[in-house]
C-alpha cells in the first residue's frame, strides 16, 4: 500500500512539474511573438502596386516562412512627412504596443523642401518614443538625387546614419540600394519615376530584413 501511494505521489509531481513547464513554454512562445510597426511614406503604403506586393506584405510572408512569429502592422500613409508620422506614433504605440518599430520616413520632406533640421527632430522624437514604448527601432534611410545639391544630398543621408548611431538604432543605409542604383534602373519604376515597380519590393525587404532580422 506504501508503495502504491508513493507511486502516485511520483506521478502526481511529475505532471504537475510537466504541467509548470508547458506553461512556461507558452508564455516563452507569447512572450517572443513579435509586433512590428511600420512607419512609413508611400514606398511602404504599396502607391500603385497591386494589393498585396509591397515590401511590407512580403515582410509578414517572411516571418511565417522564417518561423518567426510575429505580426505586421502597416501604418504608412502616401505622402506621410515626419512630421505626421511623429504626430500619429504616440496612439499607435498605445494602441499596439510594438516590439519593433519600423521609421521609412524623410522622403517627402525633401521632396517639400523642409528643413533637415526640422525632420531630424521629428525622427529623433519618434525614435526617443518608440525606445520609451520598450520597442526596438530600425530606422530606414533614404538618398536623394544629386540635383538638389552636393551639400543637401549628404546632409540628408548623413541625417539616418548619424541618427542611428546616437540613438542606438539600427540602420538600413538606403531602402532603394539595389533599385535606385541599377545600370536600367528606369526600368524597375513606375511612371513617375519614384515609386518601384513590384519586382523592386522583394529587393527592398531584403534592405530591411538585414537589419530587422538579428532584432527578432
Amino acid at each position: 500500500m506504501n508503495q502504491i501511494k508513493t507511486d502516485f505521489k511520483r506521478r502526481a509531481l511529475i505532471l504537475a512539474a510537466t504541467g509548470l513547464l508547458t506553461a512556461m513554454g507558452m508564455a516563452q512562445a507569447k512572450a517572443r511573438t513579435n509586433t512590428i510597426l511600420i512607419m512609413g511614406d508611400s514606398l511602404s503604403a504599396e502607391y500603385g502596386l497591386p494589393r498585396g506586393k509591397g515590401w511590407v506584405n512580403l515582410l509578414q510572408a517572411r516571418l511565417k516562412d522564417k518561423g518567426v512569429a510575429g505580426e505586421v502592422i502597416n501604418a504608412s500613409i502616401s505622402g506621410e512627412t515626419t512630421s505626421g508620422g511623429r504626430t500619429r506614433l504616440g496612439p499607435l504605440l498605445q494602441q499596439h504596443k510594438p516590439t519593433h518599430v519600423v521609421i521609412e520616413l524623410g522622403a517627402n520632406d525633401a521632396l517639400r523642401g523642409l528643413s533637415l533640421k526640422s525632420s531630424r527632430e521629428n525622427l529623433l522624437a519618434m525614435i526617443l518614443s518608440s525606445q520609451q514604448a520598450g520597442a526596438q527601432v530600425v530606422l530606414v534611410g533614404m538618398m536623394v538625387p544629386p540635383n538638389y545639391g552636393k551639400r543637401y544630398t549628404e546632409d540628408f543621408s548623413a541625417m539616418f546614419t548619424q541618427l542611428a548611431k546616437d540613438r542606438h538604432t539600427a540602420l538600413v543605409p538606403f531602402l532603394l540600394k539595389g533599385v535606385a542604383d541599377r545600370p536600367d534602373a528606369r526600368d524597375w519604376f513606375q511612371a513617375d519615376g519614384i515609386h518601384p515597380l513590384p519586382k523592386g519590393h522583394p529587393i527592398m525587404l531584403d534592405q530591411v530584413w538585414g537589419a530587422l532580422a538579428p532584432l527578432l
